[in-house]
């Protein structure tokens, strides 16, 4: 079936009359969506600190001091409730009946052209900010993003754009939420390239920068110009300190590992629990309602108690304690259904390690280090570097919500350590996972993506060299040297791929004519070759090329017939590639025309 080509909409086509440049269109455009993404941001917030207003009494900056104030039963069930409100909301009213978040947005970059779900987006934002405001353990970034690349989506559908078009303003809409988020536009704009679009486009770049300083602009105008911590200026005391960073981003790492790790399981037990799936969030809230009569800090998305760790206020028993507890808490809420993201509780509980082991270096070595604050600050980019898989935009954000720029150096190699150990040990983000779940691997962006649609069967040479196990030397010489491949394929009498033969493999028998009768093609062949089978992709097929370094790869039925089928040369999978490339690049061209 053909694919049906998407006609521009006329207020495009009005725009090309009068602007031929797709860049400029992209530039125009990236105001608007950065204006509704930072719009979405305050909107998102003010329904937050509403909804912890009527459940918990407070806003997002004073909840800690409002919640020590209430009631034990208030503090317990307040999530509870709240959870089975969201529970209900989201079965009847979010496609998929499933929170959605920065996941969704880099599977709809890289698989489905730039589109969302605009009413799933709404949901999804109106579903995450209950979450937050009744006491959840989740972030409030991950959820603006989503609502930002919906707005970016969502323009891009009516404007009929081009698949590159729409990813780029699917990026705009995720720079601009970052940016409005965090007031940091150099960050969310380099967030979008990194997590969302997946590699540094050029095309892209003006467009994404425009729409992430329009979202700040937003932003700053409605909330103020200022950063979101506001802490005196940190730096190190000298350079022996590196080694101290370097455990840090150790520590950081293995502490990513166990936050992912405990999230995964969390969602496993989670889904087996019995009874229906809108009841989890309601089981979720009353387990968070629990940790937090102990643990109020733990309620929401963490931002006073992270400044407070920020401005050594908390004492190390406590620090210690927050990180396994915000872990769990907010393992529990993602695991249950709660909608919201991992960003702000990454943060928090990098906070805490990075308080605690500040204390703990600087009672071991007063005259070398610079105090808890800075490796407060480290400790935050290192952990939220290593769980969001997103080293250069995750330093960039703490920088801008801290405006403390000294400690580059030593924030830069706390997460360049952390993020090598959670590549090493756990080898995925919490994005990564998330997506693995789906059934999704998308590491290799929109030309993975390519290359796994083209099958095998598309490309099978069905007209190559073979013999039998039983034919003798003489017929193997006559057949090698007809060759063009300079390849047999051994077949059994069934028709079953036995193993290759290549003039190399016939050694000293090739020339000696004495033991034609005594040695045949079964002797020297090379059994259990690398072998593709008709349903394989090109992405296989291309790994199993790189790993055997064979030219031609023999290509069966299945792995369990092994019924020879023909062979797949090398260049003819690039080529094959090179084709599907062009071909959708033109299509993209004559949609745009």
């Amino acid at each position: 079936m053909a694919r049906r080509r998407l006609r521009p909409s006329r207020i495009l086509m009005r725009l090309r009359r009068i602007i031929r440049n797709d860049q400029l269109i992209l530039s125009i455009l990236a105001v608007f969506v950065g204006a509704a993404a930072g719009g979405g941001v305050i909107a998102i917030r003010e329904l937050i600190d509403f909804i912890q207003g009527v459940f918990l009494a407070g806003t997002s900056e004073n909840l800690i001091s409002s919640v020590t104030s209430l009631h034990w039963a208030q503090i317990l069930f307040a999530p509870a409730i709240g959870g089975l409100m969201i529970g209900l909301f989201i079965h009847y009213f979010i496609p998929g009946r499933k929170p959605r978040s920065v996941a969704k947005v880099i599977e709809a970059s890289a698989l489905q052209g730039g589109r969302m779900n605009f009413r799933a987006g709404i949901g999804a934002a109106i579903a995450s900010a209950a979450s937050i405001g009744v006491g959840g353990s989740v972030g409030r970034e991950g959820p603006a993003i989503h609502l930002g690349a919906t707005f970016g989506a969502w323009f891009a559908e009516k404007l009929h754009l081009t698949r590159s078009l729409s990813q780029a303003l699917l990026g705009c809409g995720a720079a601009a939420a970052v940016a409005a988020s965090f007031n940091a536009p150099i960050a969310g704009a380099l967030f979008a390239h990194e997590v969302v679009v997946g590699h540094f486009a050029m095309s892209a770049f003006a467009p994404i920068v425009i729409a992430s300083v329009v979202g700040t602009i937003v932003s700053r105008i409605y909330f103020g110009d200022f950063p979101a911590f506001g802490i005196s200026e940190q730096s190190l005391a000298s350079f022996w300190e590196f080694p101290a960073v370097v455990g840090l981003g150790i520590a950081s790492g293995l502490v990513a590992i166990l936050f992912m790790r405990t999230a995964m399981k969390t969602e496993d037990i989670m889904q087996k629990a019995p009874g229906p799936q809108w009841l989890r969030p309601a089981i979720g809230g009353c387990l968070v309602g629990g940790i937090a009569l102990v643990f109020p800090q733990v309620l929401g998305v963490g931002y006073d108690a992270t400044d407070l760790a920020l401005k050594v206020q908390l004492p190390l028993t406590l620090l210690i304690a927050l990180i396994f507890m915000k872990m769990l808490a907010t393992s529990i809420c993602i695991g249950s259904g709660f909608g919201g993201g991992i960003f702000t509780p990454s943060l928090m509980i990098g906070a805490m390690l990075g308080g605690a082991y500040g204390i703990v270096a600087t009672d071991i070595f007063p005259e070398f280090s610079s105090g808890p604050g800075a490796y407060t600050i480290i400790g935050m980019g290192a952990v939220s570097a290593a769980v969001l898989g997103a080293p250069i935009s995750t330093t960039l954000i703490i920088f801008e919500l801290t405006d403390d720029y000294p400690l580059t150096i030593a924030v830069m190699i706390g997460v360049v350590v952390s993020n090598i150990v959670a590549q090493q040990f756990l080898g995925k983000s919490f994005f990564s996972w998330q997506l693995e779940r789906a059934g999704l691997d998308l590491k290799g962006g929109f030309e993975t993506a390519l290359l796994r649609s083209i099958k095998v069967r598309r490309l099978v040479d069905r007209n190559s060299e073979t013999v039998l196990v039983g034919a003798g030397l003489q017929e193997l010489r006559h057949k090698l040297q007809a060759s063009e491949t300079g390849e047999l394929f051994v077949l059994k009498e069934d028709g079953e791929l036995f193993g290759t033969i290549t003039l190399a493999d016939l050694s000293d028998a090739a020339f000696d004519h004495d033991v034609d009768n005594l040695i045949n093609a079964g002797d020297v062949a090379r059994v259990h070759p690398p072998i593709l089978d008709l349903d394989d992709d090109l992405e296989t097929a291309n790994k199993v090329i790189r790993d055997s370094g064979e030219h031609y790869i023999g290509v069966v039925e299945n792995h369990e017939t092994m019924k020879f089928i023909g062979t797949l040369h090398e260049t003819e999978v690039m080529a094959a590639y090179n084709r599907a490339l062009v071909e959708a690049r033109h299509e993209e061209h004559e949609g745009a025309h």
